[in-house]
Parts: C-alpha cells; structure tokens; sequence
C-alpha cells in the first residue's frame, strides 16, 4: 500500500486534535522506550562483547515516536513534540540514564527526526521521507552519544564507526520503514480519518 503524496498548500496550523494525537503517540511511546530498556540491557551486553557498537541495532526502538507522530498529524514540530514527550515521560519513569540527559537525547533525535519532513517544507509523505527521518533520527541518537561519551577521538570504540551504521540502519528500519507501515495499517481501521493523512489511505483502499 502506498500513500505518497506531495501536499501543494500543507495545513500547517496545529488544532486541539493534533496536540491530543500526539501526546498519546508520545505517551504510548514512553511506556514501550522504557520496557525496551528494561529488556534490551542483557542481550545489550552480549553485543558489546562479541563487536563494540553492535548493540545500537535496538536503538531504532527509541526512535519512532518522532516519525510516526509527523506523518500522522503532519504538522511543524510534531516529531520533536512526540520525541520529546515520550523522553520525559520515559525519565519520570526511571531509567539508567537520569533525567536530564534522556531529555537531551530525546530532544536531538526528534529534532533530527523534525529536519526530513522540513527539508521538504512539510509537503512531501512517503515512505523514502519516513525512512530519511529514522536515519537522520539515528544519527542524532549516535552524535549525541559520542560527542557526550568523550568518543571523539575513538572511532573503532562503543559509539564509534559500528555504533554509527547500527543505529542509522535501526532507525531507518523500525522508526522509518516499520512505523510507515504501521501509520498505513491503523489508518485503513479509520481511526485517523479526522487527519487528511488518515483519509487519504481511506480513500485509496476504496
């Protein structure tokens, strides 16, 4: 199913329901981010033993509230709203990482999750710009975590070169590629037919 499409005049103005769907996105997220810690930080391990940055290939599951709010909602600002949401509520829940630097984090990978979806003034929805906004959402999360864990000068280290290509192509799958398809799937029930990104999937399985 595809549901490209290239909007000439986008809606850029937010409405009650756009804040409502992506605080739920960003909550709903939260609550998955934090299991995903909980869950992930044995087999973590593992990977990091066997090849240092391995393990960023379960990074992509902390990064599609972004995406996955922005080609819902279609709005300026709504994967860096998600993203961040899912971030703080993900903190106050209590996590390894504290706080503040889970809400830095988030902020830097929903800004770049934001960037796909500017570059083309909010006009063009595919699936190509949702797997552009988990690669860039990626490398957020990766330039964050080196430039913060004094990894500048150690490229073969946990966050170096392998961290790099593990966490863009994580992101690219489960925050681009799986959360397109998913956005197709919950659009077909009608569930986001007060969204024209809703109807426009409705209208083509017609």
């Amino acid at each position: 199913m595809s549901a490209s499409v290239v909007e000439a005049k986008p809606v850029l103005k937010w409405r009650v329901v756009d804040i409502a769907v992506a605080s739920v996105i960003g909550v709903a997220s939260a609550l998955i981010y934090w299991a995903v810690a909980f869950f992930s930080a044995a087999p973590w391990s593992v990977l990091e033993a066997v090849v240092p940055g391995l393990a960023g290939i379960f990074n992509g599951l902390w990064l599609f509230a972004g995406p996955l709010a922005a080609v819902i909602v279609r709005k300026p600002g709504a994967a860096l709203y998600a993203e961040v949401v899912a971030g703080v509520l993900e903190a106050l829940m209590g996590n390894m990482w504290g706080g503040v630097e889970t809400f830095l984090i988030a902020f830097v990978q929903g800004l770049c999750a934001e960037i796909a979806f500017a570059v083309f003034a909010y006009r063009k929805w595919n699936l190509p710009v949702m797997m552009f906004s988990g690669a860039l959402s990626g490398l957020g999360c990766w330039a964050y975590s080196f430039f913060t864990h004094l990894q500048a000068i150690d490229l073969n280290g946990s966050y170096g070169i392998v961290y790099l290509v593990t966490t863009v192509l994580s992101g690219l799958v489960f925050a681009g590629v799986a959360m397109w398809y998913l956005y197709i799937g919950i659009a077909k029930t009608g569930a986001l037919d007060n969204f024209a990104s809703g109807r426009m999937v409705r209208n083509r399985t017609r």
